[in-house]
């Protein structure tokens, strides 16, 4: 599983970009996703590289961002944040799960570096250090 993380804002960008975006469920800055590796989806990341950042998440990681930023569909039903997290895992989708596709964070903590590639910025595949991006945006 893959983890995306919009970097950039909705101006100025490609009308190709913002398309691809929208239909990877990151419409606005600051806001995740958790997608799985198929061709499919990885010829988008490959487009949308620029502006995002992306890398593999931890279970641990993915328990604790449904824990604090998953929203519900049906309000009267409880999140279980480890079940929920083995469902997405396994199956690589959000059906059954009573949780929206995607995630609104918080700016990160300490700042970051928002027009540089991984090893200056945040910008690009992150690879593991995905997790503690996700961490100080929580």
């Amino acid at each position: 599983m893959i983890t995306i993380i919009r970097i950039s804002g909705q101006v100025n960008l490609n009308e190709d970009v913002a398309e691809t975006m929208y239909r990877m469920r990151i419409r606005r800055k600051y806001a995740c996703a958790i997608i799985d590796e198929t061709a499919e989806n990885l010829g988008m990341l490959k487009k949308v590289r620029n502006f995002v950042a992306y890398g593999k998440t931890d279970k641990a990681v993915l328990i604790e961002l449904i824990e604090k930023r998953g929203q519900v569909i049906d309000k009267k039903a409880k999140i279980d944040a480890e079940k929920t997290a083995d469902m997405i895992l396994k199956n690589k989708n959000f059906d059954g799960t009573n949780i929206k596709p995607f995630f609104r964070l918080h700016p990160p903590r300490k700042g970051i570096n928002s027009r540089q590639h991984f090893p200056k910025g945040v910008l690009g595949d992150n690879k593991e250090k995905i997790n503690n991006l996700l961490r100080r945006m929580l």
